[in-house]
Formats: C-alpha cells, sequence, structure tokens
C-alpha cells in the first residue's frame, strides 16, 4: 500500500471545521502515518551575512510529515537564512493527529502552512481572526491519476468509467463535474483504497490524489501513468497557504516579512537543482517518512512548475484570489479578499 495523508486532517477539518469537505478532501497524497521527525530548530551556518546578535522566535506549524513538500524550510534553516534575518526559526512537523489551525489559534505556533478552505471555513463559520499572507503551492496538487492507456486527461473523459475516490471527496468531485457541465452519475464511483494496484489491474480507471507523488509510486510498479490538476478545470485552490493570527501580524509585521524573505531563498534555492538537498531530507529533517530518495527527489521536481511564480514564492494576484473565493463559494464558504494580505510580499 502506498503512503498516505489522513484526509481530514489534510482539508483542516478539525476544531469546528469538521463539517467542510472541501477539495483537499480527496487527497490521497505524498506522505506517511508513520510518527513526525521532531521539531527542527537553530541557526545554521549563515551565508548571507552575519546574524542579529538577539533572534526573534518564530514557530511554523508544518501541514504535514516531514517530506520534500516542505524542502525549502529545511533549507532555509539549515543555511542560517532564518538567523541572518534575526529569526529564532522552529520547524514544527505535522502529521495525521496535527490541526495546523488549532496549533495556531492555540498560541502554539506564530505561522502555519494549511488548506485555504480550512482558514476560511473557520473564519466564515467561527469568526476566526486569520489571515492569509502567502501560499507556497500556487496550484493545488489534487487531481486525478490515471494510466496513459486509458486516455484520461480531463474530466470529460471520465464519463462512462470507474473512478475511485476517498468518501470524503465526494463532494469534491460534485463540484468539479459541475464547474465542467457533466453529471457525476455518468461515472462509476467506488471507494479508493490508497493503492495504484486496482489501476494497474484494470479493476478502475482513475484515482484521486495527489500528482506530485503518487505516479512515482505506479512507475515504481511499471505502470505509465498520467494525470491532470482539479484546478485545470474549475477548482482554483491555493495550497500550503501561509497562516497567521490577526494580532500577530499587527505586532509583529516586520518578522513575518523576514520569514517569507528567508524561506523564499530557500525555495530558490531547492530549486536550483531539485536533487541536490535530498540528502539533507533524508539524513535528517524526513529521515523516518518511509519513503527512497528517488521517490522524495521525483516528488520535488514534479511541485517545482506548482510552486514557482513569475513574482516569486509565496505571490498572491488579484485574479488568483478571486479565482480561489469562487471556489470556495461552490462549497458554501463565503469570504472575500480580505481573508487574504498581499502588503507582506510587496516588501519582500
Amino acid at each position: 500500500m502506498i503512503d498516505r495523508r489522513q484526509f481530514l486532517r489534510r482539508t483542516g477539518m478539525g476544531a469546528g471545521a469538521l463539517a467542510m469537505l472541501g477539495p483537499a478532501g480527496l487527497l490521497a497524497a505524498c506522505g506517511s502515518d508513520e510518527a513526525a521527525t521532531p521539531a527542527a530548530s537553530g541557526t545554521g551556518s549563515a551565508t548571507s551575512g552575519s546574524a542579529p546578535a538577539t533572534l526573534t522566535p518564530l514557530r511554523m506549524q508544518s501541514a504535514w510529515v516531514s517530506d520534500a513538500e516542505f524542502m525549502g524550510y529545511y533549507i532555509a534553516l539549515d543555511k542560517g537564512y532564518y538567523s541572518a534575518a534575526g529569526l529564532d526559526y522552529t520547524y514544527l512537523p505535522g502529521g495525521p493527529d496535527v490541526i495546523p489551525e488549532t496549533t495556531l489559534l492555540a498560541g502554539q505556533a506564530e505561522v502555519a502552512l494549511t488548506t485555504v478552505e480550512g482558514v476560511a471555513k473557520l473564519v466564515a463559520d467561527e469568526g476566526a481572526k486569520l489571515k492569509i499572507i502567502g501560499t507556497q503551492y500556487q496550484k493545488n496538487p489534487a487531481g486525478v491519476v490515471s494510466l496513459k492507456a486509458n486516455n484520461i486527461t480531463e474530466p470529460k473523459d471520465l464519463i462512462g468509467r470507474t473512478l475511485a475516490i476517498a468518501p470524503v471527496g465526494q463532494i469534491t468531485f460534485e463540484a468539479l463535474f459541475a464547474a465542467n457541465n457533466l453529471d457525476i452519475a455518468d461515472v462509476t464511483i467506488v471507494p479508493y483504497a490508497y493503492d495504484p494496484t486496482p489501476l494497474l489491474e484494470g479493476e478502475i480507471d482513475a484515482s484521486g490524489d495527489f500528482v506530485t507523488n503518487v505516479p512515482f509510486t505506479i512507475q515504481e510498479k511499471g505502470g505509465d501513468p498520467t494525470s491532470f490538476l482539479l484546478y485545470d478545470y474549475g477548482l482554483k485552490l491555493y495550497n500550503d497557504a501561509v497562516v497567521v493570527q490577526e494580532e500577530y501580524l499587527a505586532e509583529h509585521r516586520a518578522e513575518l516579512v523576514s520569514f517569507l524573505r528567508a524561506s523564499r531563498q530557500g525555495w530558490d534555492e531547492n530549486f536550483k537543482d531539485t536533487t541536490a538537498y535530498i540528502p539533507l531530507l533524508k539524513e535528517g529533517f524526513g529521515k523516518d517518512t518511509g519513503r527512497s530518495a528517488a521517490n522524495e527527489e521525483y516528488f520535488n521536481k514534479a511541485q517545482q512548475d506548482l510552486i514557482e511564480h513569475p513574482d516569486g514564492v509565496y505571490a498572491m494576484t488579484a485574479d488568483d484570489i478571486d479565482a480561489n473565493i469562487e471556489t470556495l463559494q461552490r462549497f458554501g464558504i463565503q469570504v472575500d479578499a480580505s481573508l487574504f494580505d498581499t502588503s507582506l510580499l510587496e516588501e519582500i
């Protein structure tokens, strides 16, 4: 069985947001259910100037266990970018029992990476004072994975076929089909077992999954995978949004700008060569995920186009924010552009 995410945790559906079954709810993605690695903190060896004498503590709650999804932060920590920016940065790994929004609201972290839909649900329904100040993924990795021989390259190709999805993903695919003027009743839906074997054996034609990792597993088993993103067919949502409490934003703006700048440095360094820092992951942060270095290399390369932006990592344009809001409305979540604060990005 392939590594998988714990669906409810990854969609922010804990605490007061359990009723939300949003686009990321279908995800069986790249991660392990093993225990997360310990929190990492330190100054590393600064390569971009001397660190200030006094460092400001800043804890970041990650969205999942320590794998290639978070390479930029490991590199920034290892290279000393955070300490050079005046931060005593602590990386807090996630896991199946960790809800980033809860950690943030409990004051156990200053920054969290999580889903837009989870944050929006808390803001809309419970009045949570949260702001999204950037986004790691410009395009959500959620998609449909199949075999090239099945000729499934867009939603309409699923008509008359068998699609495996997690039960919590039903509402996501109903929205996907509605957005593309298709009837989900014309598709045979079966439970997804987090295993590509039924796809390889022809029992199903496609599955709902993260496109950044599952194709690697299919290749390892001798298959020839193909995939498409739900983002490209009407369900436009960021992922691994950078979230803070409004009070912290008001009082620690400079520190957050420094955090975004140093983290961007880490991501820029990572994408110079997506294989170069895999040993840093496998020998330290992600050594307990149970996944091969080759798997992490595949993942890191696959996510590059989903993260990079002409305006820099974390960029959020007005058009993309509007697209996120429209998608949230498809799920009955009513928020406006005030959920997003792009002003810090202008300073980095």
